[in-house]
């Protein structure tokens, strides 16, 4: 009898873990300081503060990644343009999806545990709708919406807990009657122009010492010509010289009631900096340092448009407390003779101190950015060996196509690797017959994170070709309104495709292998101790890659654009992978809504 009520009690016991309602505990500083040793959880943005994207886990290799089969889907209800990382803690998955919706899923089955339904408080978005992901701690989920607010839900019910606004997302941005002019006065602009934005945010945001660190975009303003066929990537960006936008910022808020602590404006007013005609790293920019000079007094004002969008949560050395994180380009966009100078701290990576704000350094990579450099994708942090020393570094994956490492201290470029994609007119100006340049306006390495092996040394970034044309443009003067300048950016309609790259960083940079794929890459890569570099597609493949010679090794195609980055992490005692497939509208992928869980089979 005692076999059997053994038995039963097992059972009994097992019934009830199964009914059990899944709740991962609060996430504390702790537990975020220590995430690089937890081999279990994705519990930030990047995995680490680090940002490195690197997972420890080694259950699925070269040897046996062939076999690996999808274990759940997860249907968010949203086919738009899908961009989030998913994190997961204590077998709990938290999604943000399109539109900034947010849920909790059980990381076992893929159930619905809660869900947030966003309502955005204007139709004015200014990225579209996508979210790159949320942030835990503290018993709190957080997430920075598309119309600019920061809001704190609960971490097991998902109820609101706060709801503050980051900036007014209403407030106008652009210049509505230069916009009509150009939509029926040129016939080279085949489609609707739009543009007149309003503020947003879609980076997750970042959890540090009490405070919640989140930036805004949209404001690095230009006109975008609509595609003009469905499924199509965007047609062109229009530049506007005039005073349109904001200044961006990055800000740091109390994790318990939302109240401001720090606030980083992405200009200042002394913004137009030293006038240089050539990059820090030795590049010409061939600018008319002379007439810009001469505009200086016209435009004293032009940093309180200035732009600077922040698209991507910083990376953080908590020894130092110090944050990493890169600026967008200066507004308006593509326009440059409204802001003379060289438009800081825009199109720059920067650090700061995470307790104040207070800017340590700044690194410019383009100095009045004409041509959409933003420095987008994420930095990274790491050790390297700097002439037999063991020195704490920054990466930055560029839209310019170089890989750039810094020293964390004092920002100095220690050097660059080779180029990563194809460079040709680099800087150039536009022109009236038009400037083919590349990297064009979207890199380079867009958005997308990458992925550091720090004892290996090895970085894998995923990458474009897609070169644009740069055309300098005036309509004549129409009804007594003044002539409109303007500049045309359209990207090519073929010849495009993508690179998967590794970088050695301890040889100073040099590309170890790529792998070209058909579709243009956006949206990160994953590395795993098990030998393998993961990556998706705009065709909807997911594939595996062999880490070391940079062979695929296995793929799946999931039926809408892979176009955000993977993760892992592990479960009673196995591993899997995730990924979101939703596609993305402005690079013309497949949109769907699906968050694909991968395992061995069992």
């Amino acid at each position: 009898m005692s076999r059997l009520a053994d038995r039963l009690a097992g059972l009994f016991a097992a019934i009830l873990l199964l009914s059990a309602p899944v709740v991962a505990a609060p996430v504390d500083d702790a537990r975020l300081v220590g995430a690089d040793k937890d081999t279990s959880d994705w519990l930030l943005p990047g995995r680490d503060y680090a940002d490195r994207r690197f997972s420890p886990l080694d259950a699925i290799d070269t040897g046996n990644v062939k076999t690996l089969v999808p274990k759940w889907i997860y249907q968010t209800g949203t086919a738009a343009t899908f961009q989030t990382t998913p994190l997961v803690a204590d077998g709990v998955m938290y999604v943000s999806a399109p539109f900034s919706h947010v849920m909790a899923v059980d990381a076992r089955t893929g159930r619905e545990l809660w869900r947030y339904e966003h309502k955005a408080r204007t139709k004015k978005l200014c990225c579209g709708p996508a979210n790159r992901g949320v942030a835990l701690g503290y018993g709190k989920v957080f997430v920075a919406t598309v119309d600019a607010r920061l809001i704190a839900l609960d971490q097991t019910t998902g109820k609101v807990s706060w709801d503050i606004p980051l900036a007014d997302a209403s407030e106008p941005e652009g210049p509505s009657e230069d916009r009509s002019a150009l939509t029926g006065s040129d016939p080279a602009l085949k489609g609707k122009v739009s543009g007149a934005t309003g503020l947003g945010a879609n980076s997750a945001p970042l959890v540090f010492d009490g405070k919640v660190i989140i930036g805004i975009t949209g404001v690095g303003y230009g006109l975008h010509l609509d595609s003009d066929r469905p499924g199509a990537p965007l047609g062109a960006v229009i530049g506007v010289a005039g005073r349109y936008g904001r200044p961006g910022f990055l800000a740091a808020f109390d994790a318990q009631t939302g109240k401001l602590a720090w606030q980083f404006d992405t200009t200042r007013q002394d913004w137009e900096g030293s006038f240089v005609n050539q990059t820090d790293y030795g590049v010409p920019m061939h600018r008319d340092i002379a007439a810009e000079k001469a505009a200086v007094t016209e435009h004293k004002d032009a940093w309180r448009y200035g732009g600077g969008s922040i698209w991507h949560a910083p990376a953080l050395d908590p020894q130092t407390g110090l944050l990493f994180f890169g600026i967008g380009n200066p507004s308006p966009q593509a326009a440059g003779e409204s802001r003379p100078g060289d438009n800081l701290y825009t199109s720059s990576l920067v650090a700061l101190e995470a307790k104040t704000g207070k800017i340590v350094w700044h690194y410019q990579q383009v100095p009045h950015d004409l041509w959409g450099y933003d420095v987008a994708s994420p930095p990274v942090l790491f050790d390297l060996d700097i002439g037999g020393k063991s020195t704490p570094v920054v990466g930055q994956a560029s839209k310019v196509g170089w890989y750039f490492v810094h020293d964390r201290a004092t920002g100095k470029l220690l050097f660059k690797s080779e180029p990563f994609v194809p460079q040709t007119n680099l800087f150039q100006q536009p022109s009236l017959e038009g400037t083919v340049i590349a990297p064009g306006v979207g890199g380079g390495v867009n958005w997308s994170p990458t992925s550091v092996d720090a004892e290996k040394g090895v970085v894998y970034l995923a990458a474009m070709h897609w070169p644009s044309t740069y055309r300098a443009q005036v309509l004549p003067q129409v009804d007594g309104k003044p002539p409109v300048h303007y500049f045309n950016i359209e990207p090519a309609t073929a010849g495009q495709y993508g690179l998967l790259s590794a970088i050695d960083l301890k040889a100073q940079g040099k590309i170890l292998w790529q792998q070209k794929t058909p579709d243009p890459l956006v949206g990160g890569v994953l590395a795993t101790k098990g030998g393998l570099v993961f990556n998706g597609e705009g065709n909807g493949d997911f594939a595996a890659y062999d880490a070391k010679s940079g062979e695929k090794l296995w793929r799946f195609n999931c039926g809408a654009g892979v176009n955000a980055p993977p993760i892992s992490f592990a479960l009673d005692g196995k591993q899997y992978v995730a990924v979101a497939a939703g596609g993305s509208q402005i690079w013309g992928f497949r949109q769907g809504g699906a968050v694909i869980v991968f395992g061995l089979p069992d």
